[in-house]
């Protein structure tokens, strides 16, 4: 099924999945992570996130209380519609559409392995200054 381009963001990344790994020691991670595998820093906020890239393909790195199970992030057009479809099949849903000052509406949804997915609808395109990101770009 083709969908419609998304929105930009210069909050978000592109890509239309994002898989989200979590670390104990954010920044140990994202330091050997762009030294072993290439990966450059986007975009860093605060000291619980940072967004990698790697030759066009994204990365979001979080640090502690985000260990645990697998997460992807992925990116929709319409993200009530989408949560009222996951929930009617039975997706648990872990956090309710919410509007972020980044730019993004999401919903957070547990599949049945456990597994953590963040759907994002891109609402408007926030400047990371704007709510406390570093652009490193």
């Amino acid at each position: 099924m083709k969908t419609a381009p998304l929105p930009a963001n210069r909050s978000m990344p592109p890509s239309t999945v994002i898989p989200v790994l979590a670390y104990p020691d954010l920044r140990e991670a994202v330091d050997w992570l762009c030294r072993a595998f290439a990966f450059t820093e986007r975009l860093r906020i605060a000291d619980h996130r940072s967004q990698l890239v790697f030759e066009g393909g994204w990365l979001v790195v979080t640090g502690p209380p985000a260990v645990g199970p697998g997460r992807v992030m992925v990116r929709v057009a319409d993200a009530d519609r989408h949560r009222e479809q996951a929930e009617r099949c039975g997706a648990r849903i872990v956090n309710p559409p919410t509007d972020y000052p980044y730019g993004e509406r999401q919903y957070t949804a547990e599949d049945p392995g456990g597994h953590l997915w963040t759907f994002s609808q891109t609402i408007a395109d926030a400047d990371p200054a704007a709510w406390g990101g570093i652009l490193l770009e």
